[in-house]
């Protein structure tokens, strides 16, 4: 949680963030990344700790989502290309694990940066910055 004085700090970045992070996984695929990456590269290091904390937790996921697209891609044309049998089976089993993981840690992180918190993603987060210790 951000310290006492910085409560309001950062958070409306934050918000914003974790909302270009959904929209990027289920709306606007690669627009809302580029805009979360141009607010990123903006905000790295002189937004406030709530903010960079939700800033590199989603650039972060958002990378990991698109490498993890890019090899279930590969595992399809692996096991026979986009006319094989295994094609179905490949991208449901991507959508119902992989992608409604990423969607449901988005929210989670959307409800954190509302309640003006610092959040690290499962697996795939950064560390936190200076002043996000110990949060959720």
């Amino acid at each position: 949680m951000p310290a006492s004085g910085d409560a309001g700090r950062g958070q409306g970045v934050a918000v914003f963030a974790e909302a270009l992070y959904l929209a990027n996984l289920l709306l606007l695929p690669g627009f809302c990344f580029v805009v979360l990456l141009w607010l990123w590269w903006k905000g790295r290091g002189s937004a406030a700790a709530l903010a960079r904390a939700h800033l590199s937790q989603t650039v972060s996921a958002s990378l990991w989502g698109g490498l993890l697209l890019v090899l279930v891609n590969l595992m399809i044309l692996f096991l026979g290309g986009y006319r094989g049998p295994h094609v179905w089976v490949v991208v449901i089993t991507y959508f119902t694990l992989v992608h409604s993981m990423l969607v449901v840690f988005g929210a989670y992180g959307l409800a954190k940066a509302m309640a003006g918190q610092c959040w690290r993603f499962p697996l795939v987060g950064r560390p936190l910055p200076a002043g996000c210790e110990g949060a959720g």
